[in-house]
C-alpha cells in the first residue's frame, strides 16, 4: 500500500525534506523500529483517544513510551479512553487497521505530542500501512503538527510506578 493518501496529500501542501523506509511487515511500532534497526525513541506512535463528548484526541509518543494516562487526563482536563478502531476506522479509511500516521491534524483530529519527543533529532512514524516509515527531522515533524500542544504524559515502556493504560 505504502504511504496513506491524505497523508501524502498533506505532506504535498506542508513541504518537508523526508525519507520513505520499507521494511519487513510488522505489527507494531517497537517492532517497527527493530525491523528497521532504529532506536524504539526515534520511531512516533499514535494513540488515539476519545473524551467524554465523543471528541479525538492523537497523543503522539516514542514507541519506547507508554501514555500516564492520569496525566494526560489532568494536562488536558478531559476524561479520556481509548478510542476503538470503529470509532476511528473512518477517519482513517486510507490507512491499514493499526498503522495510523501520528499526524493528526491531517486526519482533522487534535492533536498533542510528548516531551520525549524533542530529545531526539530526528524521528520515524507509520506512513498509513505495516511496512513503511516516513524518516523526517523532528523540527519538522513539530511543524508537521502544526502547532499542537506538548506535554509530558509518558514513562519509558520499564518504568517503575503505577501501570498506565497504553
Amino acid at each position: 500500500m505504502g504511504m496513506a493518501m491524505k497523508l501524502s496529500d498533506y505532506l504535498l501542501s506542508h513541504p518537508v525534506d523526508y525519507e520513505l523506509v520499507k521494511h519487513a511487515h510488522s505489527a507494531s511500532s517497537l517492532q517497527s523500529a527493530h525491523t528497521t534497526h532504529v532506536p524504539p525513541g526515534c520511531v512516533v506512535k499514535a494513540v488515539v483517544l476519545e473524551d467524554e463528548d465523543k471528541h479525538l484526541l492523537m497523543a503522539v509518543l516514542p514507541a519506547s513510551h507508554k501514555i500516564d494516562l492520569p496525566a494526560l487526563r489532568g494536562d488536558t482536563g478531559r476524561m479520556l479512553r481509548l478510542a476503538s478502531e470503529s470509532e476511528i476506522g473512518g477517519r482513517f479509511g486510507d490507512c491499514e487497521p493499526g498503522a495510523v500516521p501520528p499526524v493528526g491534524p491531517a486526519y482533522g483530529i487534535e492533536t498533542v505530542w510528548d516531551d520525549s519527543l524533542s530529545k531526539e533529532r530526528e524521528v520515524y512514524f507509520e506512513a498509513g500501512d505495516h511496512e513503511t516509515l516516513v524518516h523526517v527531522k523532528t523540527g519538522d515533524f513539530v511543524r508537521l503538527l502544526e502547532g499542537a500542544r506538548h506535554m509530558s504524559f509518558s514513562e519509558p515502556m520499564g518504568a517503575q510506578g503505577p501501570r498506565p493504560l497504553f
